[in-house]
């Protein structure tokens, strides 16, 4: 079974930070390019970050360039989305998403997790 489980959501306040988690099982996230995206209530999904699986390089959205930072922990077969600097636009259901190779398009990651609730308030 391949499957990925993020945590790490809930309530914080403007200015305040959360660490998101994106466990994996059935698959070794090493060999992966690991991506992060949030989809608002009435909103189309949008990119946020990715870790590419063959440089362990990174990109990130304009919109969070400078607050966000996505890392790996491969000993613990975990990825991390640590946000600082929250702003109520931030507010959204976070995924993770693995594929071969790193995208900015939702469309070419094909195992996906269930998605957890980050809600920033002013």
């Amino acid at each position: 079974q391949v499957q990925l489980v993020e945590s790490g959501g809930g309530l914080v306040q403007a200015g305040g930070s959360l660490r998101l988690s994106c466990a994996g099982s059935g698959l070794t996230l090493s060999r992966y390019a690991m991506a992060w995206f949030r989809q608002a209530p009435g909103k189309e999904r949008e990119f946020v970050g990715v870790t590419s699986r063959r440089t362990m390089s990174t990109e990130y959205a304009d919109s969070v360039k400078g607050r966000f930072a996505a890392s790996r922990d491969n000993a613990k077969n975990t990825v991390y989305l640590q946000m600082n600097s929250l702003k109520p636009e931030d507010t959204a259901v976070y995924y993770c998403a693995a594929s071969l190779y790193a995208s900015q398009r939702d469309g070419d990651y094909n195992i996906w997790g269930q998605g957890t609730q980050v809600t920033v308030s002013s």
